[in-house]
């Protein structure tokens, strides 16, 4: 069994290595901050905290798979931060009609801005984004007046600093995360048995038996372990249900669908991919389309969480994202990424940040730190693509 442990694990190092960092991290940090990284409130917060970065580190990653790049997101979700917290509180338009309204802004500035240059006008990604943050970064400047425009809607400051209800009241205990956490638990289960079963029927290489069951049974109490602790402070927050949702429908859309394969298919190779049928053009603008869609969601969930919308707002942003999809083993060659992975990448960028602030870090330091910590991924990722490619 150990030796095909260990088989399993060389052949799938892109996928293990950053859930092997994450544990990596946390234990050190439980370990230098005498259990206080550990408690329900720091995992609560640590969670309420990567949401907004998590979203955009979706999103980018699919740019980052098409061969792209997007540095205009951070001051997008800003400045459609700052939209939606006017909206709220001067326009005093419902949320329920905000939402719809700032998602479709972040589509259309995603789609004909960026996705007009580059797919239509060939201009390189990194220029074209590069102008749009500049751009943006003005735009927020002129919508908040350099000053904090305060958010005075409950409903909306709850989509960041709320938490789900409970169906019962026992104290400590959220019991409707723990329901939510056994349901999450079964269909990781049933989606695994699933679909080994299919690969078995292909006559695919599948791992042991034993192994399968190892990773099902470890995944399955890292699940449980911590929405336990999440539901000995308050439960689920929305932060955490959004960015489920949001990982939820694209790991289907790009593992399930036909739109899925030829987004991939792109970041392979773009030529072989328009001789094939699929047009390069219509991939890019769904998805840098998409790309501003969760950087105006990202900019909702940053401004609810703060109740206020500045003229600083997203600065940074992007290259959380960036860092967090690159950690989660997404290529810088293209081709190459899991959405699920890049919200372990949020999380381990997250953790870092996390655990240096409770041990009194300077930001020097923590800058530093988080800067090796992404060389270290690429340097892994180039690694490990040149090891394969030996091996094939």
């Amino acid at each position: 069994m150990f030796n095909d442990l260990t088989k399993a694990i060389k052949e799938n190092i892109r996928d293990y290595g950053m859930y092997i960092a994450l544990g990596f991290i946390m234990i050190i940090f439980t370990n230098l901050t005498n259990g206080l990284f550990m408690t329900p409130r720091v995992i609560s917060d640590l969670i309420d905290m990567t949401g907004y970065i998590a979203v955009l580190s979706v999103g980018v990653t699919l740019v980052i798979v098409i061969r792209h790049i997007d540095l205009s997101i951070g001051y997008i979700a800003g400045f459609l931060g700052a939209v939606a917290a006017m909206l709220t509180s001067i326009v005093e338009m419902p949320v329920f009609l905000m939402i719809p309204l700032i998602l479709v802004m972040g589509t259309l500035i995603g789609a004909f801005w960026t996705g007009t240059l580059v797919a239509g006008f060939k201009v390189p990604a990194f220029v074209a984004t590069l102008a749009a943050m500049t751009i943006f970064r003005g735009l927020l400047i002129r919508v908040t007046n350099s000053a904090t425009i305060f958010t005075a809607n409950d409903q909306f400051n709850a989509i960041g600093n709320g938490y789900i209800p409970d169906i019962a009241n026992v104290p400590g205990l959220h019991i409707l995360t723990l329901i939510i956490g056994g349901l999450v638990v079964a269909l990781f289960v049933f989606l695994e048995v699933k679909n080994r079963i299919k690969q078995i029927s292909y006559r695919l290489h599948v791992s042991t038996l034993p192994i399968f069951i190892m990773k099902l049974v470890f995944v399955s109490s890292i699940i449980m372990f911590f929405l336990w602790k999440i539901a000995s402070f308050k439960g689920l927050s929305w932060t955490a249900v959004i960015v489920a949702v949001v990982v939820a429908i694209y790991a289907f859309v790009t593992n399930n669908t036909t739109l899925g394969r030829h987004i991939y298919a792109v970041g392979g190779n773009p030529e072989a991919a328009e001789l094939s049928g699929v047009s390069v053009k219509r991939i890019t603008y769904i998805v840098f389309g998409s790309m501003g869609m969760l950087a105006g969601l990202s900019g909702i969930l940053f401004t609810a969480r703060l109740q206020s919308a500045t003229p600083t707002a997203g600065m940074g942003f992007e290259l959380d994202a960036i860092a967090g999809a690159f950690v989660g083993g997404t290529s810088a060659s293209g081709g190459i990424g899991k959405v699920t992975g890049s919200i372990i990448g949020a999380l381990v960028m997250a953790s870092l940040t996390k655990g240096m602030d409770l041990m009194n870090v300077g930001v020097s330091y923590q800058y530093i730190i988080r800067g090796l910590v992404l060389v270290a991924a690429v340097v892994f990722d180039v690694y490990t693509r040149n090891m394969h490619a030996k091996q094939a």
